[in-house]
């Protein structure tokens, strides 16, 4: 499937058999193209929890008020982010590159973002926004539907899923095989209403 195809035909899909199953290898085809998208500064922020317990799945559609998807699709992953990611050994981040590049860039790291918690922050939720949409467009490309979340208590995810200090909960995406369609599209604003030229 080319990107633009998987692009209009990716919907949020609530309702999925709970007897597919994603393989192993799909899911590591899956995860190796989401880990090639882009970050500022490639600080990677983001970290996946690929929930495969039943029963903390169960605990985490209680989490998530009831929501059955939680539980029945294929895979249930936890998008999160470092929001200290940017000084956790920053020369991983380019670490391939040569000594000089090496030292201006994790310079111009350190200054753009000390003593900046909201940068920090957006930043962040940034980089799993991109993440995000990524792994869902890759997901329908492989067949898959998906569904973006925000419907949850994210004190009692944190809890349930251990999330250390300094990280946040971006949403969850669940993937898996359609039970039910999705609904019509609510209906796109027109171009003219979103896109403007040089200024508002």
């Amino acid at each position: 499937m080319n990107v633009f195809s998987a692009i209009s035909q990716r919907r949020s899909v609530r309702h999925y058999d709970s007897t597919a199953n994603m393989t192993d290898n799909e899911f590591q085809q899956l995860m190796s193209a989401v880990l090639l998208s882009p970050t500022s500064y490639n600080i990677q922020h983001w970290r996946f929890v690929r929930v495969q317990d039943q029963k903390l799945r169960e605990a985490l559609k209680d989490a998530a008020w009831g929501q059955a998807q939680v539980s029945d699709a294929s895979e249930l992953i936890i998008l999160c982010a470092d929001i200290n990611a940017w000084q956790d050994r920053p020369e991983r981040y380019c670490r391939n590159t040569d000594s000089d590049t090496q030292a201006t860039l994790l310079s111009m790291i350190d200054s753009f973002y000390r003593d900046k918690p909201q940068l920090q922050r957006d930043e962040a939720i940034r980089s799993c926004g991109i993440a995000a949409q990524t792994l869902m467009l890759a997901a329908k490309a492989m067949g898959y539907d998906s569904n973006p979340m925000i419907g949850f208590d994210p004190t009692r995810v944190a809890e349930l899923i251990k999330l250390p200090e300094k990280h946040l909960i971006a949403m969850m995406i669940v993937l898996g095989k359609a039970q039910t369609a999705a609904h019509p599209r609510g209906g796109q604003l027109p171009m003219s209403e979103v896109v403007v030229t040089d200024h508002f």
